[in-house]
């Protein structure tokens, strides 16, 4: 409940705060600490050093940088609670750091690539035009797909171009969404839809906008399946990931001379930083700005 109302998490975010703390509790009893306030600093030290040196049957690291660094997070959450529930004077975790996650460059598509997956539904059957619909929006708002699957009509302003979307830790934000994404979504909400509600619309999906075949409200999972089929028909199966489009969207953008700071409002991130690793996607664009900028660079 602390996690939900205080810190505003998403229901993603408290399932895996509470895959963490079930393995840290296990590790607590293993160590026969029953009580938050005997938890010392390198009982916590101890912990981050059995998940680093854990290994599978194959000699592979059990758990990499980001999930461990992901248990810290939760592990001084608990304990911050803890003290601020009276259970205990101090955080024992609030020296010890999590590991060094490295930066990875996301996978950004070609726009080439893009332009052939948007155009890898064909028909006008309901289920085509939902498909063509949900690719076009992803790639035009850089939505998350748990946010696409969780739009209601009422978010959408297709007249004026405009999408309300609710991101991570129920943070409301108002994005653009260009000229061939709300045709399609258009043309799916008036021809697509009508026919997926069906004559008894479920009571749990009556106002979501992406509804799978029987009706209901499209899960992650079965839009993550719908762009994985598309992918598969234009040979990208191995360049996609749940945030391909999203990666993408930003990274053209950027290439196209968009403000950083733009994009970081438009894909809802809380720091500049997380926008930033888009900038390296494309040396060849840095490069090529450095040379018409920089009054010394073509002497």
């Amino acid at each position: 409940m602390w996690l939900t109302v205080e810190r505003g998490l998403a229901a993603n975010s408290l399932a895996a705060y509470r895959r963490d703390l079930r393995r840290y509790a296990a590790f607590l009893r293993r160590r026969g600490v029953t009580d938050p306030t005997r938890v010392g600093e390198p009982v916590v030290r101890a912990y981050v050093t059995e998940l680093t040196d854990a290994r599978d049957d194959e000699g592979r690291r059990r758990y990499a940088p980001s999930s461990i660094a992901r248990a810290v997070v939760a592990v001084r959450s608990f304990h911050r609670f803890c003290v601020e529930e009276g259970e205990g004077d101090s955080d024992p975790s609030e020296e010890v750091a999590a590991p060094r996650v490295p930066q990875g460059i996301p996978k950004a598509l070609t726009e080439g690539e893009v332009a052939a997956l948007l155009d890898a539904v064909p028909g006008d059957h309901p289920l085509a035009l939902r498909d063509r619909a949900i690719l076009e929006t992803l790639y035009a708002t850089g939505a998350r797909i748990s946010e696409l699957v969780g739009l209601d009509r009422g978010d959408l302003d297709l007249t004026d171009g405009m999408v309300r979307v609710l991101g991570k830790g129920s943070k409301e934000r108002i994005v653009p969404i260009g000229r061939r994404a709300s045709d399609a979504l258009e043309t799916y909400l008036e021809y697509g839809r009508p026919h997926l509600v069906g004559m008894r619309p479920r009571r749990d999906s009556v106002d979501a906008v992406v509804l799978n075949a029987r009706g209901g409200r499209l899960t992650r999972q079965g839009c993550w399946k719908i762009v994985r089929a598309a992918g598969a028909r234009v040979g990208l199966t191995d360049r996609l990931s749940p945030h391909v489009l999203r990666h993408s969207c930003a990274t053209h953008m950027l290439e196209h001379g968009a403000d950083i700071r733009v994009v970081q409002e438009l894909l809802g991130h809380a720091s500049l930083s997380t926008t930033q690793v888009y900038t390296k996607v494309s040396p060849e664009r840095l490069r090529a700005v450095y040379d018409h900028a920089h009054p010394r660079a073509r002497l």
